[in-house]
């Protein structure tokens, strides 16, 4: 970890970043605004190969509404490789550069007809129905994270101020994580609704136990793009999630600029 610290700073600077964001589908974009180095993964050893369509590859160090922010414009799903820690090495440098807090943002499909696609859902709590786990392996008592306000309260206060600020609706929800890459069958989707989960997608839940893990305060939105499968008469796709990521990704830019300009 020393040495892609070291390849970082040389890059970006040593001053310590406040706060880690990783970007899901339709917020790329996002990166761009960011004042500072856009590092490409495959510069850095050991990071995510962070393959899929509608992502962008980069870890962005600068400022963003006036904080230090290390913006992850990519994150590597468990569907990829079967690697549920692949973000490991990048979270363990989020918190190496500093940060003290993650947000974390995907998108997702709604399992409730009052959070159509285009709106957001803040999370409330997750339910980890793959049954991985990123911290298999780890041989250390650390491994026992306790997860009962994995979903930070006081970060969720204060992203629900600034949606309200913006006039932007965030209601919270349970997410639920499938492993992918194929979409749910209605009779998982029921069964999702029955355990009480609010929206489904595949990724975030690795990358909340990893960042509790590390000591990291984390908060996570989803971008609904769709209605779970057996929801709606919507035919569901990657395309579909690409198509739609923007709807939302709008409002939530608005809401994580003002989030960053009241911390």
């Amino acid at each position: 970890m020393s040495d892609l610290l070291s390849l970082v700073q040389a890059r970006a600077g040593a001053a310590p970043v406040r706060l880690g964001l990783i970007l899901g589908s339709g917020l790329g974009h996002l990166a761009q605004a960011v004042q500072g180095v856009a590092i490409p993964y495959g510069d850095l050893p050991g990071f995510p190969h962070a393959g899929v369509s509608g992502h962008n590859p980069n870890l962005v160090i600068g400022d963003l509404e006036g904080v230090r922010v290390a913006v992850f414009g990519a994150r590597e799903h468990y569907y990829e490789n079967g690697n549920p820690a692949a973000m490991r090495p990048a979270l363990e440098l989020l918190k190496a550069l500093g940060a003290q807090a993650l947000i974390a943002t995907n998108a997702a499909g709604s399992l409730r007809p009052d959070i159509p696609p285009g709106d957001l859902m803040l999370l409330s709590d997750h339910i980890n129905f793959s049954g991985l786990n990123p911290l298999i392996g780890e041989r250390t008592d650390a491994r026992f994270v306790p997860m009962g306000d994995a979903h930070d309260p006081a970060l969720r206060a204060d992203l629900r101020a600034a949606a309200e600020a913006e006039g932007v609706a965030l209601p919270e929800g349970v997410y639920t994580w499938y492993s992918g890459p194929s979409f749910e069958t209605p009779a998982e989707i029921r069964a999702i609704k029955i355990l009480g989960g609010d929206a489904v997608g595949m990724s975030t839940v690795p990358e909340v136990i990893l960042a509790r893990f590390l000591g990291l305060r984390v908060a996570a939105i989803s971008t609904i793009t769709n209605m779970a499968q057996g929801m709606s008469d919507e035919k569901i796709s990657h395309e579909h999630t690409k198509a739609m990521a923007p709807l939302g990704a709008a409002k939530l830019e608005r809401v994580l600029r003002r989030f960053l300009r009241n911390l």
